[in-house]
């Protein structure tokens, strides 16, 4: 007889499980404000990194809103009908395919056909992704720009029109990637702002095998993350 392979839970997966049921059971109403992190690290009795990381996979969700500075709210209205981001799995594996064969090819091209301006065109939008680290509306919008100005630098107008109808798409994904991102890899701001560097870096370059090498890389780190809390969510997450 098969088995079916039992994945151990973490620490912040139990947190976020119980804080998730004590929303859905009305103990914290829709609107309402959280316990603070050291609050509910003394109640669950595990260290604040684990709560933050709850809180984080909660607001990946769906389920709460973080206010920097401000504390954590219980999201309203919540998801309806228990939809979640996890939902979404189909459609933003899809957006994600496409955006692999599209941006990698932009890529390359950008590394051979980019002018002085397309690079300082990027190298501005890096340092409005640097100014917008910790806000979390002008990173989302910070990021599509970069990723559109990669395409335009590409001088290629059949790839630059289909960037450009991707658009509202691209921004529904890159929020919701963004989000299940941070929760699953527990990755920094930082560390997202520097794998854009490193890209922009080999388009300068002209190398449009690094280039090309390091969106693939880039876009592939995302399909992983989508992956594997689709496939966990219903089980493991929630």
């Amino acid at each position: 007889m098969a088995f079916q392979q039992i994945r151990p839970q973490k620490g912040s997966e139990i947190v976020m499980g119980q804080i998730k049921m004590q929303i859905e059971s009305g103990t914290y109403a829709p609107g309402s404000k959280l316990p603070t992190v050291v609050e509910l690290a003394a109640s669950f009795q595990v260290g604040r990194s684990t709560i933050r990381e709850a809180l984080s996979g909660l607001k990946a969700i769906g389920w709460v809103d973080i206010r920097h500075g401000g504390g954590t709210f219980v999201s309203n209205p919540l998801p309806a009908d228990n939809a979640t981001l996890f939902d979404q799995g189909d459609s933003l594996q899809e957006v994600q395919e496409v955006r692999r064969f599209i941006e990698v090819g932009c890529a390359s091209l950008a590394a051979s056909r980019r002018t002085e301006a397309n690079i300082a065109e990027l190298r501005d939008i890096l340092q409005s992704m640097e100014r917008s680290l910790g806000n979390e509306e002008a990173s989302e919008q910070a990021d599509i720009r970069f990723h559109l100005e990669i395409a335009k630098a590409s001088h290629n107008s059949l790839m630059i029109g289909m960037m450009e109808s991707l658009t509202e798409r691209l921004q529904v994904s890159m929020k919701a990637s963004r989000r299940l991102w941070f929760f699953a890899e527990l990755a920094s701001a930082e560390k997202l702002l520097q794998e854009h560097r490193d890209i922009v870096d080999a388009i300068a370059a002209g190398d449009e095998a690094l280039a090309a090498g390091r969106m693939s890389q880039h876009i592939q780190k995302v399909d992983q993350v989508v992956q594997r809390l689709a496939k966990h969510s219903s089980n493991d997450l929630i």
